[in-house]
């Protein structure tokens, strides 16, 4: 540590007792080095403590300020410093040293070495002066000068630290180890040697807005603990403010493999020499970007370190092995400053490209003549070099030219949720939802370097914003969440908010049928402005309060939406307006198709968005009914799936084809277990299947007029299925086909009844609950033919684990090999005949399934080939 001078705590703080290792992951195995290993290099097969050697050889006195230690051969060691008795002493003239290598037996160059601040570590009974130590590497020769000064103090001594690693020192410490291994397990007694086997523990630190990087623990490292018998020191304030960050201006290149000896050889000398009570720096970094634990207390502690002179309250100091005078820190040791750094300041919401006011220890002047006064406070960034607050040239030229870009190189800082629907956030008070929840939030890091932020609910992502973002809304099921907000840096670094709770009440919400009718056509304007939707185009369509529907109360709408004239490949996305998209589509398509599909979509702030991937794409929605938390309404009751209607087979209506024009009407109060009254809609999945034209299909409550809404499109060739939730007005379900003849089969799924007695709806999602691409809720993998995968969906992802009925998800088939059908059932059931998707080779298709609940899984069934399968639900029922 050329022109480096380690500084103490200067105050009372109180000893809180030796505290074992706290947080961060252990690293057991060496850092790759560079090349072959060396001395001193780790050893995979050492664990525990690795005990040091400190050999002194007295200089000699010549009188006029001068002493020397002549060339000569010495023990084993790889750092080096010189030492004397008084601490409060000074040497006036210059301290020189040289090491021999001990594998070529080459003499280093002269290292000038710098005398240390007296009370480094406060005022310690047996400390002594000394300088600086250096690492010089395996070395068996010395060689020291002290010229050019006055009267020279007492007891002149040179320190060479072994700090074991070597043949020499394995072999002494085995000896040594085994010597005392073998006395404990005659006496029975534990091994007492490492002061922590006594520790008083203190509470876990706080928690950070950034993560705790991977720190080798001084276990790890090899600390011998038997040198520290004092305890840590802990700030008194309890908080850190700032860093600062040195270097140890070693003058001998090192491997990567050896810095667990050098630090190892730091400590030694801290407190062997120096008479400290340990290692003086908080965290050490290598140029691989490797972080030690420094100073014991923890990791997550606030812990009074030896760094700074002056200017160690409220403070910690990272150093970097190494010297950067001459050229900077790699790109991992500045990475790892930057980990190190964010870490702890976020524990104490302190930004590390900001400022903050520290208070003098000392009267002194920095490196720059800027003149402190003890007591007075004085501004300092919270990302200092040493030389800011001592006159030294630590870090280093290079290291300090750094520090600039690396303040900047950490997360987004001062991370925290500050609203939760409006309402401010306050400590120690529950935040509410009625299951819409708009958190806010604020960051001191400039939006220009956040990529992205999220909400998170539970710790799983609930919505994703841009980096300028500052709110999002989402769902939330009821029961009590973890709400935090995670910003993902350009840089690729991410921090979290500490968590607010949030307890959601959500009232379940009863169905409303209503005559299915057109509410937006994009090619008449109806509804939204005339166009179509062009590639990551939205149009927002406004439900509440608009045909019949209520303008309050309203938790979602039933939407029948159609794709139709699309250019390009592309899917839609159908959502609640006011809310972040997720990735679920609702309908996917290429040119030439027309392809409705039912949605359920909540409703947030009475509005409903579509999203169009790709391309353009004329959209079309007519809804069917809604769901309310006010008023009267039907519950659902689930019945099936069982097959009502197959004009093949003449199935609940006569055998024969659908011709133009032509329409069948099915009744459904009183039949198949469904009540005579009382109904007032069913759920029916309706299939198309064998159209000899391009056709639609509309199905509507019988003894009603016939509007324009359309159910299924289909062209020759297809089987078209789709989820078709209709008003029951006289007890029957009428379907009209509109060209050519089409056989038409109804599976229904359950139904709504105005008794009360069934379940209600409650929204969540759109959430993806299943992906066979990413083995997401079912091993990873297409599904086979005959096969089936089963989805957990009771008591996840906020879905209650008892008195769900039935969930509705959007389910979608993708990759298929060969044409084929897939069936959704409850599990615990016996399939039946009834499919929900049909596809061929090629092509994604989409459909709304709500599907009954038996014992908590839900199945899905491939028919032939293979295909993968992926869940969305948007909402479930209960009792």
């Amino acid at each position: 540590m050329r022109g480096t001078a380690l500084a103490a705590a200067l105050g009372a703080a109180a000893v809180l007792g030796i505290q074992g290792m706290a947080g961060g992951a252990e690293l057991t195995a060496a850092p790759g080095g560079e090349g072959a290993a060396k001395a001193y290099s780790a050893d995979a097969k050492e664990t525990g403590p690795v005990e040091g050697e400190l050999h002194k050889l007295a200089l000699q006195p010549r009188g006029a300020g001068e002493a020397v230690l002549s060339r000569q051969e010495t023990q084993p060691f790889g750092l080096l410093g010189v030492s004397w008795t008084d601490p409060a002493a000074e040497v006036k003239g210059t301290i020189e040293a040289r090491a021999r290598d001990a594998k070529t037996g080459a003499w280093s160059k002269w290292i000038a070495l710098d005398p240390v601040k007296p009370g480094m570590d406060g005022v310690r009974p047996g400390a002594h002066g000394s300088t600086e130590p250096v690492w010089v590497g395996a070395s068996n020769g010395a060689e020291v000068r002290i010229s050019g000064g006055g009267a020279l103090p007492a007891g002149l001594e040179l320190n060479l630290v072994d700090p074991g690693g070597s043949a020499a020192s394995a072999q002494q410490g085995g000896r040594k180890n085994a010597a005392r291994n073998s006395a404990s397990a005659r006496t029975g007694a534990l091994n007492a040697a490492p002061a922590a086997s006594a520790a008083t523990t203190v509470d876990p630190g706080p928690a950070s807005t950034a993560p705790q990087p991977a720190v080798v623990s001084r276990a790890a490292w090899g600390a011998d603990e038997s040198l520290n018998n004092e305890g840590p020191l802990y700030q008194t304030s309890g908080k850190l403010k700032a860093v600062f960050v040195h270097h140890t201006a070693d003058t001998q290149p090192y491997d990567c493999s050896q810095s667990a000896a050098i630090v190892r050889g730091i400590h030694v000398y801290h407190v062997k020499t120096n008479g400290w009570r340990d290692l003086g720096y908080n965290f050490l970094v290598d140029k691989c970007g490797t972080i030690f634990e420094g100073r014991q207390g923890g990791i997550d502690q606030a812990v009074v370190g030896a760094h700074t002179y002056g200017w160690n309250t409220d403070t910690e100091g990272i150093a970097v092995l190494g010297d950067y005078n001459a050229g900077g820190a790699s790109a991992a040791a500045q990475d790892a400053i930057s980990r190190i750094a964010a870490y702890k300041l976020g524990q104490y919401d302190v930004d590390m490209n900001g400022t903050t006011t520290l208070t003098a220890g000392a009267t002194q002047a920095n490196f720059f003549g800027t003149q402190f006064e003890i007591g007075k406070q004085y501004q300092f960034k919270t990302v200092s070099g040493h030389r800011d607050g001592f006159n030294t040239e630590c870090p280093g030229n290079q290291l300090y030219a750094q520090l600039g870009a690396l303040r900047a190189s950490g997360p987004a800082a001062q991370l925290k949720v500050g609203t939760v629907n409006g309402v401010p956030v306050q400590p120690g008070v529950d935040a509410t939802s009625d299951g819409v929840l708009t958190v806010g939030w604020s960051t001191s890091t400039a939006s220009d370097r956040i990529g992205s932020f999220e909400v998170l609910v539970d710790g799983a992502s609930a919505a994703t914003v841009s980096g300028t973002a500052r709110t999002a809304t989402s769902i939330v099921t009821s029961g009590t969440h973890q709400v935090q907000v995670k910003a993902n840096a350009v840089n690729g670094k991410t921090s979290t908010s500490l968590p607010v709770k949030v307890v959601s009440e959500v009232t379940p919400a009863k169905f409303t049928p209503v005559t299915p009718k057109r509410l937006m056509d994009t090619r008449a304007g109806l509804g939204v402005p005339q166009g179509k939707v062009g590639a990551g185009g939205v149009v927002t369509l406004p439900v509440a309060g608009t045909n019949g529907v209520p303008a309050a109360g309203v938790t979602a709408v039933v939407l029948n939406v159609t794709a139709t004239n699309p250019t390009e490949p592309s899917y839609v996305s159908v959502f609640p307006s006011g809310t972040t998209r997720t990735s679920a589509s609702n309908l996917n398509f290429t040119p030439g198709q027309t392809i409705p599909n039912l949605v359920v979509v909540p409703v947030v702030d009475g509005k409903v968005s579509f999203f169009n991937n790709q391309g353009s794409v004329d959209l079309i929605a007519d809804i069917t009914g809604y769901f309310t938390s006010a008023g009267d309404g039907a519950t659902h009751t689930n019945i099936g799936p069982k097959r009502l209607m197959d004009t093949r087979a003449g199935l609940g209506v006569p055998q024969g084809k659908v011709g133009a024009g032509g329409v069948v009407t099915l009744p459904v109060a009183g039949t198949n277990g469904i009540p005579a009254t009382g109904v007032t809609a069913v759920v029916l999945n309706v299939t198309a299947t064998n159209p000899t034209e391009p056709s639609y299909v509309s199905v509507f409550p019988s003894g009603t007029t016939r509007t324009s809404a359309s159910n299924l499109n289909f062209t020759p060739g297809l089987t078209i299925p789709n989820l078709v939730v209709v008003p029951v007005v006289d007890g029957k379900v009428s379907f009209f086909n509109n060209q050519g003849s089409v056989d038409l089969i109804a599976d229904i799924t359950g139904y709504f009844t105005s008794a009360g007695d069934g379940a209600s709806h409650t929204n969540i999602g759109p959430k993806r609950l299943m992906d066979t691409r990413a083995g997401l809720g079912v091993p990873q993998g297409k599904v086979g033919a005959g096969g089936v995968v089963t989805l957990q969906v009771a008591g996840t992802n906020g879905i209650p684990a008892t008195g769900v009925t039935a969930v509705v998800l959007n389910v979608t088939a993708t990759n298929p090999t060969e044409p084929s059908f897939v069936s959704v059932f409850p599990s615990g059931t016996t399939r039946t005949s009834a499919s929900n998707l049909n596809f061929t080779p090629g092509q994604t298709i989409p459909n709304l399934v709500v599907v009954p609940v038996v014992d908590g899984k839900v199945s899905f069934f491939n028919n032939q080939g293979t295909v993968d399968l992926i869940a969305d639900i948007t909402g479930y029922f209960s009792k």
